[in-house]
């Protein structure tokens, strides 16, 4: 019998090629909680434009990031895995899975139903709740266990953007890249963003965000002027969440802001919005806007605080399941 983990990320290409961009990006956008347009408008779109023009400038940007190991997102989830497991011991089988690419959800699922499992912990590695990211995770599991014949007791972690481990673990993270850094003129937590009419509809992710925004500041002893929110990786026409990440370090420069330090919060592990959108391009256009100092705060990725948090989280949601006589009935 096994009682399992399972931590999910959101995805990555097999290889920075436009061929394997392609398919990736076919499977993520194609997903409904992700565009929520109806398909015979959005299917023209995407496989007639979007499918076409954009696989290849990703593949490059890709590229830019992709280690000897692979994909940045893909080896530093396993590696959080493989650091949760050690950490917490032989009671729970960690494994981890992308949501779109590998390794997928329902193979990963396919592996332990072989093990017997009985009791399933899945959560997903995104602090602030979306219906584009937790919800989507969710539907993907629960689509795989509907197949099955006999399924496991299921539970679920929606979020952890108030976490008090999560928001110790960022503070540490900023606090530490002080003491080598020093501080500069502002912090900014960028957040990706997803489209306003997404929140309208009921979305609670940008409520989370600046709640979990609010936690920092009250955690690190800053003001709202000196810590600020934003919001990166917008596309399309229609309005995303404000203020731009990009914009703002536009704009920076003229209020004479001449130093900043940048963290993704609602990133566990770093991957190319990190690493290329924000640790590269954002620098450049901070830079050509005339500022002068840029730092990039990493993600959490397998940083003995997130493990520390993540055996808290585990402990926590998994409570009686392994103490339960229960657990070792067939």
């Amino acid at each position: 019998m096994t009682n399992a983990i399972l931590l999910v990320n959101l995805g990555t290409p097999d290889a920075p090629t436009t061929n394997a961009v392609r398919r990736y990006l076919a499977q993520f956008l194609g997903d409904r909680r992700v565009v929520d347009l109806p398909r015979w408008l959005w299917w023209p779109i995407l496989h007639g434009v979007i499918l076409r023009i954009r696989p290849a400038r990703s593949a490059r940007l890709y590229r830019a990031v992709w280690t000897e190991r692979g994909s940045p997102l893909a080896t530093g989830t396993a590696d959080l895995a493989q650091a949760v497991a050690t950490h917490i011991g032989s009671d729970w089988i960690v494994r981890d899975a992308m949501r779109y690419g590998n390794p997928g959800i329902d193979a990963v699922l396919e592996e332990l139903a072989a093990l017997d499992l009985r009791r399933l912990l899945v959560i997903p590695l995104f602090p602030q709740y979306s219906a584009t990211t937790s919800a989507s995770v969710f539907d993907a599991v629960t689509m795989e266990l509907q197949q099955w014949r006999r399924v496991p007791e299921f539970r679920f972690v929606a979020d952890y953007h108030l976490e008090p481990g999560y928001i110790d673990a960022l503070a540490a993270s900023v606090q530490a890249h002080w003491a080598t850094h020093g501080r500069a003129d502002r912090l900014m937590l960028s957040f990706h963003g997803i489209p306003q009419r997404y929140v309208r509809n009921g979305d609670p992710y940008q409520a989370q965000c600046v709640a979990t925004a609010a936690a920092l500041r009250t955690k690190l002893d800053v003001d709202d002027q000196y810590l600020m929110l934003c919001y990166q990786s917008r596309v399309g026409r229609e309005p995303w969440l404000m203020p731009y990440t990009d914009l703002t370090l536009a704009d920076l420069p003229k209020q004479g802001v001449r130093s900043i330090q940048l963290m993704c919060p609602g990133f566990a592990i770093d991957c190319l919005e990190t690493l290329e959108e924000v640790a590269i391009t954002n620098r450049e256009v901070f830079e050509h806007a005339g500022g002068e100092r840029y730092e990039y705060i990493p993600c959490l990725n397998d940083s003995a605080d997130q493990v520390d948090f993540m055996a808290g989280l585990i402990a926590r949601n998994g409570n009686g399941w392994i103490s339960d006589p229960a657990s070792s009935a067939t």
